[in-house]
Order: structure tokens, then sequence, then C-alpha cells
């Protein structure tokens, strides 16, 4: 037996020779991937780099291009009108992204819960406003939030309030516009928590509901928790969106559309931006203002995340 097993044992199995990639292999997957940096670099960094260098200028689409410096930053830092716009729009942004967030988190566990008919036709219509003109919804919101005829202030005058003129307060076109931002997204949003729920195994909540679990609890416990990373998503993006709304006060006072009212009551600093560089053709100034709305941006799309992680980590 040990002789037969000898020439076995003899054997030596020969080592794999490494297979050598080609020059194609290696540099395939980044081929793969260029079209993106490419486009990104051509429409995202490069006009970014490009807002940078103009507002050192004092720059005239349609004269001279002379070197300021940081003026037009200190020029910002000097402008009430800036520090208006940077009100406004964090109003807005508050009062449009949280209740929107909160709605649609409601909304998508109920969903998930509930046993519809035609589920998937319902849940397919919380489309409907992200796909409406923001035009169309500015007209309607227009008129539900009128002074005179408002559906919104007849229900008001039911209880004895005086009529409210939404349109041309502070506190009021920002309620209106953040109404617009909300019932536009809400649905998306909505959708995006319920994907993320629904992936979620039955037999999580079936044994929360033994143990005695209420709805609230198994919201609480269950259903937050495991959308957690989603939710950082619609933070990060709501915030980004939120403060570059344009559209919905750009539309809401046609008379005034640059201004957004008399008062500059509901201009956002994407609208300061637009009046300064394309209504008054001050390109520097504008960029300056472009450059501070990426500071904005970048540092409370940060906070967001950073709290978010926190919270994540410690739960």
């Amino acid at each position: 037996m040990a002789t037969l097993l000898d020439p076995v044992r003899s054997v030596r199995t020969a080592p794999a020779r490494p297979v050598r990639e080609g020059w194609g292999e290696r540099i395939a997957p980044y081929v793969y991937i260029a079209p993106f940096f490419v486009i990104f670099g051509i429409f995202g960094l490069v006009p970014l780099l490009f807002t940078f260098y103009v507002a050192l200028f004092d720059w005239n689409p349609i004269g001279e291009h002379v070197f300021v410096g940081f003026d037009n930053f200190r020029r910002l830092f000097d402008d009430p009108r800036f520090f208006g716009a940077v009100r406004n729009t964090l109003s807005i942004w508050v009062l449009s992204t949280v209740p929107q967030l909160i709605i649609a988190l409601l909304v998508a566990h109920l969903l998930n819960h509930v046993r519809l008919r035609f589920a998937l036709l319902f849940r397919m219509s919380l489309l409907v406003p992200y796909v409406t003109s923001v035009a169309a919804t500015t007209i309607v919101f227009a008129q539900l939030f009128d002074r005179d005829y408002g559906m919104l202030n007849w229900l008001l005058g039911l209880v004895g309030i005086d009529p409210v003129d939404f349109a041309q307060s502070t506190w009021g076109s920002h309620l209106l516009i953040a109404a617009m931002v909300t019932w536009r997204w809400c649905g998306y949003t909505t959708l995006l928590y319920l994907a993320s729920l629904q992936a979620v195994p039955r037999e999580v909540y079936e044994a929360a509901s033994v143990d005695g679990a209420g709805g609230w609890q198994q919201f609480r416990h269950i259903s937050v928790p495991s959308l957690r990373p989603v939710i950082v998503f619609t933070v990060v993006t709501s915030t980004i969106g939120g403060l570059q709304i344009f559209t919905e006060p750009l539309l809401l006072n046609p008379s005034a559309s640059l201004t957004c009212g008399p008062i500059r009551q509901c201009q956002t600093l994407t609208l300061f931006l637009y009046e300064q560089g394309f209504g008054q053709f001050q390109f520097g100034y504008g960029s300056a203002i472009g450059v501070a709305l990426f500071v904005m941006v970048v540092v409370l799309a940060g906070i967001n995340y950073l709290l978010s992680a926190r919270v994540r980590r410690e739960r």
C-alpha cells in the first residue's frame, strides 16, 4: 500500500501561472465610467470653476472685464438685499422640507400596511404632482390662496378670521411657496420610502405584533430604522433642492417676477442671482451670489449628512 501511495504523494501540483491582463482589460473599467466624468466636467465642473473666476471681475457681457478681486464679495456682505434673500431662502426651505419629509414618512408607513384595492394605481397617482407643470401648479395655488376669492380665505372667514393677503406678505408668501413645494415633491418622496419599506420582511412586523407592539411602536422601532439610509438621502437632496428654489417664487408675482413682490418678500437667492446677473447684467456680482449659494448648499448638506450619520451610529 505504501509503495502504491508513494508515487501519488510525490506528485506536486504545478503552481498556477498568473494570467496577465492585457492593456485593453486594464483600461476597460475606466472607459465605461469615463462618459459620466466627461459630461460632469463639461457641464458641471467647468461652469463651476468659471463662476469662481467671473466673481473676481466687474464683468460686463458686452463691455470690459475689470479685475476687482474680492470686491464683489465685500459688496455682497454689505447688501441688505442679499441677507433678505438668505432669510427668505432658509425660511421657505424649512417650511417646505420638514413637513414634506414627515408627511411622506407617515403616508409610506400607512401604505405599507393598509390593504387597498387598485393599490398600484393609487401609488402611481402619487407621481401626478411631480409630472404636473410648475406653472399650472402656481396658478392653482395662487387661486386657492387668493385674498378675495381664495378657498383658504373663505374657510378662514367661516371662523371669523379676516382675509390674509398671502402673496403680498412675507410669511404668507413663504407658506404659499412651501405648500406648492410640499405638494409637488411629497408623493415622490413617499414612493422612495415605500419602496424601502417593502424590502423589510413582513415577518418582522408580524413578530412585533405578537410581542404586543402597536402601530406607533412598529413605526418607531422598525419602519424608521429600516429607512435611515433613504432618509439621509432625501434630507440631503431636499436641502440642495430647497436652497435652489427658483420657479415658484418667479411665477408667484408676474408683475414683479424678479423681485417676487414690491418688498422682496419671497425673493430667494437664486432669484436674486438671476436679477443681478441677467436682469441688470452684473455678471461678476451675480457670480459672487452663486458662489455664496454654493457654499451654503455644501455647508448645510454636510451638516445634515453628519447629523443623520451620527444618529444612525448611535442607534
